[in-house]
């Protein structure tokens, strides 16, 4: 089960990169909305980072337990 939240983990970085690139193609057409997509960017960017501090601790948790 680790395995794979490790693999779903990288997956939200997958998704701020869809919205930055979405971001900046629609950043001449629909400025407030390229806003959002940056915005969303940094918020999925930054629950990545959340989750993976979060998981690790829980990991290290784990293996002292054992």
């Amino acid at each position: 089960m680790n395995r794979l939240w490790k693999f779903f983990q990288y997956g939200y970085l997958m998704i701020a990169f869809i919205c930055i690139v979405e971001g900046i193609v629609r950043w001449n057409s629909d400025r407030s909305r390229s806003y959002l997509f940056i915005g969303f960017a940094i918020l999925i960017t930054i629950v990545f980072f959340f989750k993976r501090h979060f998981r690790k601790k829980v990991e290290i948790r784990n293996s002292q337990n054992k």
